[in-house]
């Protein structure tokens, strides 16, 4: 503790002695207890945040992706020129809750790209706390996250299989584990009641297994198709618009502080989606479930192979993928 601290500690004592005779010793322990908690709390904090830290793990492959093509939604093209040094790096627009401009993105794409060795389905929202529907009528979380990376993937399944071995990566989340029932007649909370955490919590379990029946569909075509929980991130997916009431702004601030905290940062956060998209350990591993660069358990929903066919048939229908786009 530092000189001043000690002072401004005694001084106050003594003011309290003087006004307050009687509780003048009682203020003096709760002092003296403060100030002894607060260097042990921030010591377990520091102590938590670095053993947090180093059970992080990061992808080892030093494999290079000259010559290849890699698509990843939702990227920063500054950020990968900047790091990487590779200014062959090309922009499209791409709105994943918007079907036309999945369709649109794509007919660019296949235009352009003769072939594609890599997919990453990344781009995704934390949803809003009132509910909002596309022009599509899905509900936007649903819509950005899941059913526009589906028409993606299909759309796009041609000339990942010319480009074999290739690969498909589903950024999905920790999240999917609190869904204990998928409801899929409803999949856009028309019936039933929505939420922020409900919609987010849903489309990510989708993103799993939509990658289930993905991967059985295609054995053997020499496409792999994996997902992941990428982990915390500090970044800014949690924003402002997400929640709208004064009552919950508190929480929002909280969760701003954790990320601060415990968060990784987006090199980190990146890490397994690298992994499952170059390296070697993971050649020919298709279907599964990764966190911190390898093999994790998903919810028993999510690894139940009847509701993925099921969940496949139904968003089939849902983005009127024609005849002439299915590809698997």
């Amino acid at each position: 503790m530092s000189n001043s601290m000690q002072s401004f500690i005694s001084f106050s004592g003594v003011i309290s002695t003087v006004l307050h005779p009687g509780i003048a010793l009682h203020s003096a322990l709760f002092t003296t207890t403060a100030a002894m908690l607060v260097p042990m709390v921030v010591g377990v904090m520091v102590v938590v945040v670095v053993v947090h830290r180093c059970m992080m793990r990061r992808c080892i492959s030093t494999r290079s992706l000259a010559g290849m093509t890699a698509i990843v939604t939702g990227a920063s093209a500054d950020y990968i020129i900047s790091v990487t040094g590779n200014k062959n790096v090309v922009v499209y627009l791409l709105d994943t809750s918007d079907l036309s401009s999945v369709r649109s993105f794509a007919k660019d794409v296949l235009k352009t790209e003769g072939s594609i060795h890599i997919l990453v389905n990344n781009a995704g929202i934390g949803g809003k706390e009132i509910q909002e529907m596309t022009r599509d009528g899905f509900e936007l979380t649903m819509a950005t996250n899941y059913y526009g990376h589906f028409l993606l993937t299909n759309l796009l399944l041609k000339r990942l299989k010319e480009s074999a071995p290739s690969r498909v990566v589903n950024v999905s989340s920790l999240a999917h584990l609190f869904v204990w029932q998928l409801n899929l007649k409803d999949l856009n909370f028309k019936k039933r009641s929505y939420s922020l955490l409900r919609a987010y919590s849903q489309s990510k379990l989708c993103n799993i297994l939509f990658s289930l029946e993905l991967a059985e569909k295609l054995h053997g075509s020499g496409v792999v198709v994996n997902s992941l929980h990428p982990g915390t991130i500090n970044s800014e997916f949690v924003r402002d618009e997400m929640v709208m009431s004064w009552w919950r702004k508190p929480f929002l601030l909280f969760a701003r502080i954790m990320l601060r905290l415990f968060g990784k940062d987006s090199e980190l956060g990146a890490q397994t989606t690298i992994h499952l998209a170059v390296s070697e350990e993971v050649e020919g591993v298709t279907g599964k479930y990764f966190d911190e660069c390898k093999e994790a358990t998903s919810s028993w929903l999510a690894r139940d192979r009847g509701l993925a066919k099921a969940l496949w048939e139904i968003t089939e229908a849902d983005v009127q993928l024609a005849p002439n786009e299915i590809f698997y």
